[in-house]
């Protein structure tokens, strides 16, 4: 949730500098690089939030030796 605010307020006020601030460049719409940076980099931040979260769901799913056993029976009425 930290991250998502960081990105959102972060991308929030670019967007407002960009529109409002005398920093306007015509080049930067334009510009295949940076496209291509911009496009990478949050993509490489998602695989570094994503692979942990794999990992620990993985790791959680793994019962070794369950302590209890529980056996349900389920009947449908119709």
């Amino acid at each position: 949730m930290m991250i998502l605010i960081a990105v959102l307020i972060a991308v929030t006020y670019l967007m407002i500098q960009s529109f409002l601030g005398d920093l306007y460049s015509r080049n930067l719409t334009d510009h295949p690089k940076l496209e291509l940076i911009w496009t990478i980099i949050p993509a490489i931040i998602l695989l570094f939030i994503a692979f942990p979260s794999l990992h620990l769901l993985y790791v959680m799913d793994e019962v070794i030796e369950p302590s209890v056993s529980i056996k349900a029976i389920g009947n449908q009425w119709y």
